[in-house]
């Protein structure tokens, strides 16, 4: 309060210095025309606007020599004065209103500022902050401060969630570690141990490097999503052969858990797109439909071409998600299955690199679940 009083003192105090100035200014003008350059003055009007005339009143016989005001050139010079004064007050006031405005305004910007501040760093009313006519913007602030606010929410569990994959990962590291050390250090240490003992430690050995080879790929993928910037190179691609290319990729899969696909699409059903990241997208959908779908089902990938997009639908049979779970389906480190022994929990990076990847080339994805039929929708401008 005492900081305002200050500025608005000064900014009076400046302006009756302004109007004090000139009237000083005014009155020294008429003391130097008056008193000063007196002489001076007179003989420019006399020799101006003044003029000599002979007349000879009536019956006197005599010549009178008479001067008087030249009219004409006095109004001339008193319409200019006038013409200049109103121009100087005009420019005076439009000057002085500029100022004053440039003046309310900062004063505005900065209490709103200070406004703004209060806002976003105090968790107080936001009544209490501001006045019923800064109303529009304290509404727009109010949407900016839960914006942000959902946004760290966000970013705090993502990182809550990568912390806690990692944590998780370098702990299940020591046991296939583990067990491969111990069945090796047996074989080295029994050369002559039975070859059906041998087979079975070799076998046991093998499966657990597997699975460290896999929690291994998880910490480079984790590591390869945060260093990596998708870049898209587009081309025409032949969906229909790429999504049959998949298919056969995915067939031993496939026959160790009893599934099959059924693939409905136009053979010559094509896109402009970039295709080694499609099928990235494509593959993360796959694996994540035999994943999670019940032994012995049919996987249906069924693509619909419209006027000016193309509809892909990836649809299992399994375990009904909840909506709590499909609205999270997506995010980075997200995994459906939070026990980390099982074998279909990875980074949580597949969906979430599927639908940057759909966004780049304009498309949208979305997933949906009930009645223990899950279809993942993926639109794509053609």
């Amino acid at each position: 309060m005492v900081i305002k009083l200050k500025r608005e003192f000064s900014f009076y105090g400046k302006l009756a210095v302004s109007i004090g100035a000139g009237i000083f200014f005014c009155l020294f003008l008429y003391y130097l025309a008056d008193n000063i350059w007196n002489g001076a003055v007179l003989d420019w009007f006399d020799k101006n606007y003044m003029i000599t005339q002979t007349v000879y009143p009536e019956g006197s016989g005599l010549e009178r020599i008479t001067r008087m005001p030249n009219w004409f050139k006095l109004k001339t010079l008193l319409l200019r004065a006038l013409s200049i004064t109103v121009s100087l007050w005009i420019a005076s006031v439009y000057f002085i209103s500029r100022l004053y405005s440039s003046r309310r305004e900062r004063n505005a910007l900065r209490k709103a500022g200070d406004m703004i501040h209060s806002c976003m760093t105090q968790d107080r009313d936001i009544s209490d902050i501001f006045p019923e006519e800064y109303a529009g913007i304290s509404a727009q602030i109010v949407q900016i401060k839960s914006k942000m606010l959902r946004h760290e929410q966000i970013l705090k569990e993502e990182a809550a969630r990568k912390n806690d994959l990692i944590t998780y990962l370098a702990h299940d590291l020591k046991t296939p570690l583990t067990s491969v050390i111990g069945y090796l250090s047996l074989l080295d240490e029994a050369p002559d141990m039975p070859a059906v003992q041998k087979a079975r430690y070799t076998h046991i050995a093998l499966d657990k490097a597997s699975r460290l080879e896999k929690l291994i790929n998880e910490f480079f993928e984790i590591t390869r999503y945060n260093l990596q910037q998708i870049v898209l190179e587009k081309e025409r691609v032949d969906l229909y052969y790429l999504l049959v290319q998949l298919t056969d990729e995915f067939y031993p899969v496939l026959t160790a858990h009893g599934n099959t696909i059924e693939l409905s699409a136009d053979e010559k059903c094509t896109l402009y797109g970039d295709p080694e990241k499609l099928a990235r997208v494509f593959n993360n959908l796959l694996k994540n439909a035999i994943h999670y779908s019940y032994p012995d089902t049919p996987i249906d990938i069924l693509v619909e071409e419209k006027t000016d997009q193309i509809i892909l639908l990836f649809r299992n049979r399994g375990k009904t998600i909840s909506r709590q779970q499909l609205t999270s389906i997506f995010d980075k480190f997200f995994r459906l299955d939070e026990a980390r022994s099982s074998n279909t929990g990875g980074a949580g990076l597949g969906l979430a690199i599927a639908r940057e990847i759909i966004t780049l080339h304009g498309g949208t994805i979305s997933a949906d679940s009930e009645k223990e039929l899950t279809t993942f929708r993926v639109s794509l401008p053609l």
